[in-house]
């Protein structure tokens, strides 16, 4: 009889509220969980209880569907009923990606997955040095074993970040912004963690993110937020009222193929559930800047994004310098047209008149002394020297590094544009991207224009209400006095009469920052795409401008470039992702009938690799309502010559595990299946079933086809399997288990086994012993080097 183990208990919570539909999970690398503490709101909590972060989406309608970690706990997936994924960062509370999977109220999210996979052909011989970055490499011995090691400098310089020498982007204020990113871009602590460098270590690492809903579609991105596409599965030939849906998802990290699990739509539990391969052939047959692409791209996302909010603070502080000084100045200007004596006259040409003689009519005299006075003067300087010092800060802090950093990555887009000659490959041309890059430096152009009429704006202003100061304090007085007569001798005439005439009434700012009606926007794409370079054309448009020529100004105005930027990006982007989604494809379904619904199952693969073609295995576990006691396993194998999927044949193993009830089963490393199991009258235990071997009797499957079980009493299953009992006291009764493999990312952390009670408010988190594990903890470590 084998002798069980004892779990260590690693940490107790009571989690409260309960958690909605059961969406509960544990980070995989750091003590953190995560559930839906009611319908409409995530809650993060730490292994101690104490929540973390508590958020819902602002309209409070939308409730929780779905929850899921990555691979490496980074992001945390969470689908909303409004069909959009958002992803939550660990760094930060605010949802940094948001990703729109299905139309409101026509479908819902049923699963996500999330998965990591090795990018390109997997020989085995590769050198362990040859990937190995020239910093570690040097740090090492260089002649191993006699052998001369070599760095693999073509490798080295494909995958070099040059962002990392520039200065970091500045966060932006937390009021001005708008939509979903309003506050992603408001704290040093988010940005970095959005804009982490490129890891050379990581360029063969693929993470793919599977999303499915409730009419059979899935949605596929990879890095995080890098879209390819949508896809709709049926049953082939289709079956009448079978809708399907995604409920699972399983992959090896070298294999290309993935397996999904649908079941018919809309039914909590099932008699019949569909093993469907699909084949990510871009992961295989990609060439090794796949992830180099998708690291780009998905940076250029993310600073478009940027952009954009930048974009609506420019525009939000410029109409805040110029909305308190309008109503001001409408005001005199409406008392001077009432008055009738000054024909059409303005305030402008009255302040001029009293810049240049000292005059001061008595509207005018009025409006400063009674009206405006010292507190409106305070109003109106610092309504526009806050407001262009802030827009100043927004362009040279901003907008510019970010379209620096925006360049770069563009570059890196051409070479890869001009590496490949066809489009098909990489889904974009090297003219597309000049095109983008032509736009990039018509914005840096305007930027720079910003920052030159905003410095001289500012110092123009500066002086004019020096002046409009002294002339309130001068006319509140009967008499002059000898310090405004000092004051008076210091201004600069001709710069207050410059902002009076040029800036007053309208700012050369006009030119950049104002809303460009759709129309103009249409004609300026039109132009644009005429055949001219922008460049040219915003040339001659500010040439005009300078020279006081009449014209729309849409080719020189920020939200006309951003929104042209935004536009032919999100072409590539598409181009892309098409490229990538052609090499998409279903293989063979098997379908798993049985006798009554089941009720917990999970599944796993695992790959033999030889040297033309692999084999994929899948093992799906599962214990039907029919029978508690009774642990099915299906043991699915095909072979992939060249990341396509062909035949399949399935086995099967059915064990009768005592008078014991299995609550759940997860599966953990590549050989381990723990089953939760319950025997009468006897401590709870997790069994450790290794699922690969011979001995479990596998026997050929054939859909609807009856199994014979393996009947064991207790004492075989504890004889025959590794055990461990679960101390804990007789009335927690576990109804959900989630496993965890060791992890070393943030501190060594051992292989966990998490427990949510039948109460579905006590959380108990078990530590595994590692010595069962050693040998799978080393094989798993290998495969992620």
């Amino acid at each position: 009889m084998t002798e069980p183990i004892e779990l260590a208990l690693l940490s107790e919570s009571r989690i409260d509220p309960r958690p909605h539909n059961g969406l509960l999970t544990y980070n995989p690398s750091i003590e953190l969980f995560a559930g839906a503490a009611g319908p409409k709101t995530l809650q993060i909590w730490r292994s101690n209880g104490q929540v973390v972060t508590r958020s819902n989406q602002r309209d409070e309608r939308d409730s929780i569907e779905a929850l899921r970690w990555k691979t490496d706990g980074q992001f945390l997936a969470v689908g909303w009923s409004d069909g959009v994924v958002r992803l939550m960062g660990l760094e930060t509370n605010k949802a940094v990606h948001q990703i729109p999977i299905c139309e409101a109220g026509k479908s819902q999210i049923t699963c996500i997955t999330w998965t990591r996979n090795n990018a390109g052909r997997h020989s085995g011989s590769t050198s362990a040095y040859s990937a190995m970055p020239w910093e570690e490499l040097v740090s090492r011995d260089l002649f191993p074993s006699g052998r001369k090691a070599t760095a693999d400098l073509p490798r080295e310089l494909t995958f070099l970040e040059v962002e990392t020498a520039l200065p970091k982007l500045s966060p932006l204020p937390a009021s001005g912004g708008s939509g979903d990113d309003s506050f992603v871009f408001t704290t040093r602590a988010s940005l970095e963690f959005l804009f982490q460098p490129f890891s050379p270590g990581e360029s063969d690492k693929v993470d793919v993110m599977i999303v499915g809903t409730n009419d059979g579609q899935i949605h596929i991105s990879i890095y995080d937020s890098f879209v390819i596409g949508t896809f709709q599965y049926n049953l082939q030939p289709p079956v009448q009222n079978a809708h399907l849906q995604l409920c699972h998802h399983a992959s090896h990290p070298d294999l290309s193929t993935h397996m999904l699990v649908f079941k018919p739509s809309g039914e909590p539990n099932t008699t019949t559930m569909y093993l469907v391969p699909i084949d990510l052939t871009f992961i295989y047959s990609s060439p090794e800047n796949l992830s180099l692409l998708a690291s780009k791209t998905t940076t250029l996302q993310k600073l478009l994004r940027y952009v954009k909010q930048v974009q609506m603070h420019m525009m939000h502080e410029w109409q805040s310098t110029r909305e308190l000084p309008t109503r001001f100045l409408n005001n005199i200007n409406h008392t001077l047209r009432e008055s009738e004596n000054y024909s059409e006259m303005t305030i402008g040409q009255a302040m001029y008149h009293s810049v240049v003689t000292g005059h001061t009519f008595p509207e005018v005299r009025e409006w400063l002394v009674d009206q405006l006075a010292e507190r409106g003067h305070k109003r109106w300087d610092k309504a526009v020297v806050s407001g262009l010092q802030a827009l100043r800060s927004l362009v040279h802090e901003n907008l510019l590094p970010a379209l620096e950093r925006i360049g770069i990555i563009l570059s890196r887009l051409l070479g890869i544009a001009r590496f490949h000659e066809s489009r098909a490959e990489t889904g974009f041309t090297s003219t597309q991207i000049n095109r983008i890059m032509d736009i990039v430096s018509c914005l840096m152009l305007v930027g720079n224009k910003i920052l030159l009429a905003v410095m001289e704006e500012l110092e123009l202003f500066q002086s004019f209400s020096i002046w409009l100061r002294h002339e309130i304090d001068r006319l509140a007085v009967s008499s002059s006095t000898d310090e405004l007569s000092e004051k008076e001798a210091t201004m600069e005439h001709g710069k207050i009469l410059a902002y009076i005439q040029q800036y007053m009434p309208a700012s050369p700012l006009r030119y950049y920052l104002s809303n460009v009606p759709a129309d103009h926007s249409e004609t300026g794409r039109q132009q644009a795409e005429s055949g001219s370079s922008l460049l040219e054309l915003l040339t001659k448009q500010l040439k005009k401008q300078d020279s006081d020529q009449s014209d729309q100004a849409t080719f020189s105005q920020v939200e006309f470039l951003c929104g042209y930027l935004e536009e032919k990006a999100g072409v590539i982007f598409e181009g892309i992702a098409e490229a990538e989604k052609r090499s998409v494809r279903f293989g063979q379904p098997t379908a798993l009938e049985l006798e009554s619904k089941a009720s917990k199952f999970d599944v796993t693969m695992s790959a033999v690799n030889n040297a033309d073609t692999s084999q994929a295995l899948t093992y799906t576990a599962l214990v039907t309502k029919g029978s508690e006691s009774s642990v099915y396993v299906f043991r699915t194998t095909m072979g992939v010559l060249n990341g396509i999927s062909g035949s399949v044949t399935t086995e099967v193993s059915c064990m009768v595990l005592g008078d014991g009830k299995v609550l759940d089963l997860k599966f953990i490393y590549a050989d381990s299946l723990l089953v939760l199991w319950a025997p009468k009258d006897q401590p709870l235990r997790i069994i450790r079933i290794p699922h690969k071997s011979e001995d479990l009797g596998y026997r050929p499957y054939t859909s609807g086809g009856k199994v014979t079980p393996h009947v064991l009493n207790n004492d075989q299953v504890t004889s025959a399997f590794l055990n461990f009992v679960v101390p804990c006291d007789p009335s927690f009764m576990p109804v959900q288990m989630e496993v965890k493999e060791a992890r070393s990312d943030r501190g060594k952390i051992p292989p966990r086994v998490c427990l949510l009670g039948s109460d579905l408010q006590t959380y108990k988190v078990f530590a595994l012993p590692e010595d069962p594990f050693r040998e799978a903890m080393r094989n798993q470590g290998k495969k992620t080097q």
